[in-house]
């Protein structure tokens, strides 16, 4: 399975959940577990990454924001919409992932969004050991070997791209 593919087990226990504290219907529970894989949340975001744009989900109730793409809000089982990110946020964690030469080392960081929700990429544009706790870094779509990626890059050097 591919990874943050949502499985059938996932969404009928989420499902289950939701139902037995009565925060949704069983009408509800048929159009949770009856996604279409073709054109479930890992796919839409997957698309929205392939026309240039970085979109996460917010709660249709609470507004507020999340990511991993679901198919309904965790802990609420509310509706979802998609909206465009700012691509604005901060380094939570990092790490750096050494490779043995002539293959270069990486980084992945944890990256606070500024809408709240936390994702797991990677900072571009420095070196992978100068990437800081607390750094402020804007979103970059790039294309990766298996498709588009959303990656990160230090905000003074997003700065300097935009003005030349």
């Amino acid at each position: 399975m591919r990874r943050g593919a949502l499985d059938a087990s996932s969404i009928y226990k989420d499902a289950a959940q939701q139902l037995r504290f009565g925060r949704i219907s069983y009408r509800r529970v048929e159009e949770m577990t009856e996604t279409d894989p073709k054109t479930g949340p890992d796919e839409q975001f997957m698309a929205f990454l392939a026309q240039g744009r970085f979109m996460i989900q917010r709660g249709t109730l609470s507004g507020k924001h999340v990511f991993f793409p679901r198919v309904v809000a965790p802990g609420t089982g509310e509706d979802l919409e998609w909206v465009e990110a700012s691509g604005i946020g901060v380094v939570h964690s990092t790490t750096v992932v050494r490779k043995r030469p002539p293959e270069p080392n990486f980084n992945v960081a944890l990256v606070d969004l500024a809408e709240g929700p936390r994702m797991m990429s990677r900072v571009e544009g420095i070196d992978p050991a100068e990437v800081r706790i607390g750094m402020a870094v804007r979103a970059r779509i790039i294309d990766g070997e298996d498709g588009p990626l959303v990656v990160f890059v230090p905000e003074a050097t997003h700065d300097e791209a935009a003005a030349a």
